[in-house]
């Protein structure tokens, strides 16, 4: 064994085992403030790029935007029109706001929005479905302003909905609710899961397994990943400058889904409803910050 209390060079392998020299790794840990050393730490370790002032001004800057174009498509939603028709009021707003929609060609999805109607957990590719009276519809949308991601969804209600219809959304409104009053310093990400998980499942509804939240902000998709179910004290801890989205799935039935022959939309395996809400979170100092806030009551 070496002796540990040898005096490490600054061109000498890092002990830490990283590969790096000392010099370029945990030297600069120990000499930095705390943040820095946080900021080194997460993105070696995790791959998270925590975010400086300049950047979380330019997300929540994309995630106003974002929800001015929830606002709008909410004001338009109505019985008779189809998806496509939510696709181009998205697409056309993004644009004239000079921003882009990072949906459009990623990895192959060939809209501006993702847009999903009753049994459609997510990814709905928009087209010719046509709304009809009691539905559900959740719009998903991520401007790209300034270089800068942010990403939210709501489920609206087409004309006058049932007890069922409002059931679902009520509660997956709720479980957002609750995954965000978790965000807060010192926490870890199972602790958001856990709380999504455990008032869905009072609830007599599911929780999705296969989507989750994720990092945001500098690109669409980030780490870390934020899965909707958990456990207390497990997964990443929380710190200042991690921002990501919580966005759970909820299923009226059961949890189990399959991928439609597009390659894109999910639907409930028993063809039960399904609704979501989404917001991108800052984890600041002394808690939370939502991105792309919209009330959650």
């Amino acid at each position: 064994m070496k002796n540990k209390s040898a005096k490490v060079r600054r061109n000498d392998p890092c002990p830490c085992g990283s590969g790096l020299k000392y010099k370029k790794c945990c030297l600069q840990k120990e000499s930095a403030s705390p943040k820095s050393r946080n900021k080194l730490l997460y993105l070696q370790k995790h791959g998270i790029r925590l975010k400086e002032t300049k950047d979380i001004d330019g997300i929540r800057k994309a995630g106003r935007l974002a929800i001015e174009t929830l606002d709008m498509v909410e004001a338009s939603i109505r019985v008779g029109m189809t998806t496509d028709d939510i696709n181009t009021l998205v697409h056309d707003y993004t644009i004239k706001k000079g921003a882009k929609p990072a949906p459009l060609g990623y990895r192959g999805f060939p809209k501006s929005v993702c847009v999903s109607v009753n049994e459609v957990i997510c990814h709905g590719t928009p087209g010719d479905r046509v709304l009809e009276e009691g539905d559900i519809v959740n719009v998903d949308v991520t401007p790209i302003l300034n270089g800068y991601y942010a990403d939210t969804n709501k489920t609206f209600f087409v004309g006058k909905s049932g007890p069922a219809a409002q059931k679902i959304v009520n509660v997956a409104r709720e479980c957002l609710k609750r995954g965000v009053t978790m965000v807060t310093p010192g926490n870890r990400i199972g602790d958001i899961g856990f709380a999504i998980q455990s008032f869905a499942e009072k609830e007599g509804c599911s929780v999705v397994r296969e989507f989750v939240g994720h990092g945001v902000g500098f690109d669409f998709h980030e780490p870390p990943q934020v899965p909707h179910h958990g456990n207390h004290g497990e997964g990443i801890k929380l710190v200042p400058g991690m921002v990501f989205t919580i966005e759970p799935m909820i299923n009226l039935g059961t949890k189990n889904l399959k991928i439609l022959d597009d390659g894109w939309t999910a639907v409930t395996l028993d063809g039960a409803l399904s609704a979501q809400f989404e917001q991108t979170v800052l984890v600041t100092e002394k808690g939370c910050e939502s991105l792309t806030p919209f009330p959650l009551q």
